[in-house]
């Protein structure tokens, strides 16, 4: 039994770049409420947060960056240099994390949590979890992928890698292992299947579709099932600017969800959103031009933004194509203003901003919550 009472907390983990985030993104698609408990690591170091100043204590202010922000490349080549500086680092670190995570989860009204981690076993996060997932990816995958998705040298690749524990032990600690290799299809199955040997049918199909009603329009949680259908639909509201595949729409679900406005069953609206650290990203919205647009996108975005405060979100950025961006009135009714990366003020929604903003996009912000999670103490 997890720590926490009336609620089911899968702890998953496993080494860089085995597909810890898209098996969490999944987990997601089922129902639960997702933590990424190293994107909360980030944050505790952040300027302003309680770990801040602690961090500069020990290692000194050359971490600085311009704005006077701890630059996390510069600390990652200490410590992964060093198992002592390391060690260091966590001790300050991850309590500040487990103090985090006992907040979001207490928080939060969703019965099933998953915790990601790359350390949650050395931090001790898993003697509180009900079940252990460990995703596993060879290492020749592992080194393919941090060096195509994450720019890094093929040195410093294969020092990440082998500067952490062999998977083989956190795959004998493991209750359920998910090996994440080969297509999105063939991990989520892998998934699913995990999913429904713990929870009933019928409790996976209540926890993969939330719909409600705006006037006439049905609006629901889309489901990798769904992923033809959205394709063919974007391709052709974007006429042969996007020729999507349901194999597109698969590999976007690891990434994102999607929300389907429906009309007597027909898909008129699709808009793509996605939670991470704490932060709501849109970055795409696309609609039948039948659709009345004044009445459409608040209905879309209400709906974004009542699942984005259950994920405990602080922010909602809106990322908007020039012909959707000039309904200025519009998107100022709805409480989303014209802003800068560099007039966001949390480093977690620059960084949000940064990594998510599309080329020739125009942003939009709202803050969703007074509070912050990893507030100076």
């Amino acid at each position: 039994m997890s720590a926490w009472p009336g609620k089911y907390v899968i702890g998953l983990t496993g080494n860089i770049a085995t597909g810890k985030s898209v098996v969490r993104r999944m987990l997601e698609h089922l129902g639960a409420y997702g933590i990424d408990a190293d994107a909360l690591a980030h944050r505790a170091i952040a300027k302003g947060a309680p770990g801040y100043q602690p961090v500069l204590d020990l290692f000194g202010k050359w971490l600085l960056n311009e704005d006077q922000q701890i630059d996390r490349s510069k600390l990652a080549r200490v410590v992964f240099a060093d198992d002592d500086a390391l060690n260091l680092l966590e001790n300050i670190v991850h309590p500040l994390v487990r103090q985090a995570v006992d907040v979001l989860i207490r928080r939060s009204r969703y019965k099933v949590v998953v915790i990601e981690a790359i350390k949650l076993i050395e931090g001790s996060l898993n003697n509180k979890c009900d079940t252990l997932w460990v995703t596993y990816a060879p290492p020749e995958v592992q080194l393919v992928r941090l060096m195509g998705k994450r720019g890094m040298s093929e040195a410093v690749a294969r020092q990440r890698i082998s500067s952490q524990p062999l998977q083989e032990l956190k795959i004998g600690m493991a209750n359920v292992v998910i090996r994440n290799d080969k297509s999105f299809e063939e991990t989520w199955n892998q998934v699913l299947a995990a999913w429904r040997h713990i929870f009933p049918v019928s409790e996976v199909e209540s926890g993969l579709s939330v719909e409600t009603k705006a006037g006439k329009f049905n609006l629901l949680r889309a489901r990798p099932g769904d992923a033809a259908e959205i394709a063919r639909f974007v391709s052709r509201i974007t006429s042969s600017k996007r020729k999507l595949s349901a194999e597109d729409i698969m590999a976007a679900f690891g990434e994102k969800a999607y929300l389907l406005l429906k009309v007597d069953g027909n898909l008129l609206a699709v808009a793509g959103w996605q939670v991470e650290n704490l932060v709501a990203r849109i970055d795409e919205i696309y609609l039948d031009p039948s659709l009345p647009m004044d009445k459409t996108l608040p209905a879309l975005m209400e709906h974004i933004e009542k699942g984005s405060q259950e994920l405990q979100c602080e922010a909602a950025l809106l990322f908007l194509p020039p012909e959707l961006a000039i309904r200025d009135t519009l998107w100022s009714n709805l409480g989303y203003q014209e802003s800068s990366i560099h007039n966001l003020k949390v480093r977690a929604w620059q960084e949000a901003a940064i990594e998510s903003l599309p080329a020739g996009s125009i942003m939009r912000f709202k803050r969703l919550r007074a509070d912050l999670v990893l507030k100076p103490v």
